[in-house]
């Protein structure tokens, strides 16, 4: 098996190993949509049965597109694996294979035909519900009848839903062992280019939202739909779209009913924007014609009403209108994520959120995190030391890392009040060839913990930072990776272990940097 996946899919596969060397639970991989779950899961397969072979798999989703593309690319990864599919949308009903690749649905009723299974992998996991009648939960339940021992992994670009907050506060997963999803981890995939940005224009049809009630923590959909889809609004919005994205090639419309996704689709025909209407009365045949007709390029455009979400996988997307106002940031960042897939001649992708999402819920690589019943707002605040990149408690006067002084923050506010889709705005990212590298041991001033100071000098410029192997938490993952990344020996023990064994290490020849903050950021290495 020759096949080399991106650093950050080989991060998350070692997470997992790493999680079950450490704990005992049920882990979380966070990766924002289109940075190659799917690769993720085929390589872990591979791997694991090269070392394990008697192992027996699930690998559960809750869309036809998604098992078909993930069946698809472990085979592309392992051409001989040992699959079997069930899924009735699929036409497929195999049982005995080590390796089952499944729909929820079609697998609920029938769990003890696939017998004892050790591992359970849930793509999309944030479906997950916590409540034990759901299905999914069903699911685990017959399983762990056959095998108590039985392992879950999840795959999500959303670690949290409605109505629980992060998916570790009660429910089946317990920790969160890989996560990219937040501002530095989708500021380091945009440098990189295995993201595509979106980048917002600021509309002036807006949707009149007042006369719209609540239904279990959201919208109530009857209303929203009578409230928005008025013909003034509509052509209003229409015409916007046509005036900002005339030059783009693929739309994707995200509409609040189904009368609504029809009608948005006619008007477009009529300005001269072929497009074709999808949502769940039209079944089977007719709906993959419609949008294999998108992804061929006959129709510019498709409307969609809570069909073209989670699962819908076509990069081309380079323009979305947004016309489904929404209180789920699960929800708003899967939507925005149909676009971040970078592709061919696509620089980015720009989104009209005629529904106020962002500021409502927030940028997409920092969101506000539902709350939990009964509890607070989701994580414990913490800040981040610019000149080091350590976590610290909101509370701290010096960065636990490198002794840096904090200024003083009157009130730090947890709210959507920003209209940028990205919370940093554009990251202005320069690649600096590497001419020299000094290595410095460093005391932080304050808390007295050893940290290995790195300076990469770049012509007449010099950047630096900082890594601890004296840490717990974050800061001792970061040391970790930062030392995989030189070696191939086991990261050290504690930091002056790794002082003397510096003379060891690859060097970098080139880095990018994050040049338009406060403190410049090193985000990624070329060797």
């Amino acid at each position: 098996m020759t096949f080399q996946p991106r650093y950050y899919q080989r991060e998350a596969i070692d997470s997992i190993y790493r999680y079950f060397a450490e704990a005992q639970g049920n882990p979380l991989i966070a990766m924002p949509t289109g940075t190659g779950k799917g690769v993720v899961i085929a390589l872990f397969l591979y791997e694991v049965f090269r070392q394990w072979p008697n192992q027996r798999v699930m690998i559960l989703t809750h869309v036809k597109e998604l098992i078909k593309q993930n069946v698809e690319k472990t085979l592309e990864v392992w051409p001989t694996a040992p699959i079997g599919v069930y899924s009735a949308g699929l036409d497929q009903r195999q049982t005995i294979n080590p390796i089952i690749f499944g729909g929820a649905q079609s697998v609920v009723n029938c769990v003890e035909l696939f017998g004892h299974r050790d591992l359970l992998i849930i793509d999309e996991a944030h479906l997950v519900n916590p409540d034990a009648e759901t299905r999914y939960q069903k699911i685990i339940a017959k399983l762990r009848e056959i095998n108590p021992y039985l392992k879950v992994i999840g795959l999500t670009a959303t670690w949290y839903r409605m109505g629980q907050g992060l998916l570790t506060q009660g429910g089946l997963f317990t920790d969160i062992a890989y996560n990219i999803c937040d501002t530095a981890g989708f500021t380091r995939l945009l440098a990189d280019g295995y993201l595509s940005p979106p980048i917002p224009k600021q509309t002036a049809t807006k949707l009149d939202l007042a006369n719209v009630g609540m239904s279990n923590g959201e919208y109530n959909l009857t209303q929203l739909q009578a409230e928005i889809d008025k013909a003034d609004i509509n052509g209003s919005a229409v015409r916007e779209m046509c005036q900002h994205a005339h030059d783009r090639k693929s739309w994707l419309i995200f509409c609040s009913g189904i009368e609504h996704a029809e009608h948005i689709s006619g008007i477009l025909n009529s300005f001269g924007v072929s497009c074709a209407a999808v949502h769940s009365k039209i079944k089977g045949k007719e709906r993959d014609e419609r949008i294999q007709a998108f992804q061929t390029g006959e129709l510019r455009a498709v409307t969609n009403n809570n069909v073209l979400t989670t699962g819908f996988d076509y990069a081309p997307i380079d323009f979305i209108g947004m016309l489904r106002p929404t209180m789920s940031p699960g929800l708003w960042v899967q939507m925005i994520g149909r676009g971040t897939r970078p592709a061919p001649g696509k620089a980015n992708c720009l989104v009209l959120d005629f529904a106020r999402n962002t500021q409502r819920l927030g940028p997409i690589d920092d969101p506000v995190i539902p709350r939990p019943p009964g509890m607070g707002g989701g994580e414990a605040p913490v800040k981040l030391c610019d000149a080091c990149g350590c976590y610290n408690h909101t509370r701290a006067q010096f960065c636990v890392s490198c002794g840096m002084e904090f200024a003083f923050e009157q009130k730090i506010f947890r709210a959507a009040d920003t209209r940028e889709i990205l919370s940093t705005g554009m990251p202005q990212i320069e690649r600096y060839v590497v001419d020299r590298l000094v290595y410095v041991r460093h005391v932080a001033r304050k808390s007295g913990v050893t940290n290995i100071k790195v300076s990469y000098y770049c012509g007449l410029q010099s950047f630096s930072e900082y890594v601890s192997f004296d840490h717990k938490g974050f800061a001792l993952h970061r040391a970790h990776e930062w030392w995989r990344q030189r070696s191939a020996e086991t990261p050290p023990l504690s930091t002056d272990l790794a002082l003397a064994q510096l003379h060891t290490l690859r060097t970098p020849t080139a880095i990018k940097v994050w040049v338009n903050r406060p403190h410049p950021e090193i985000l990624s290495h070329e060797y």
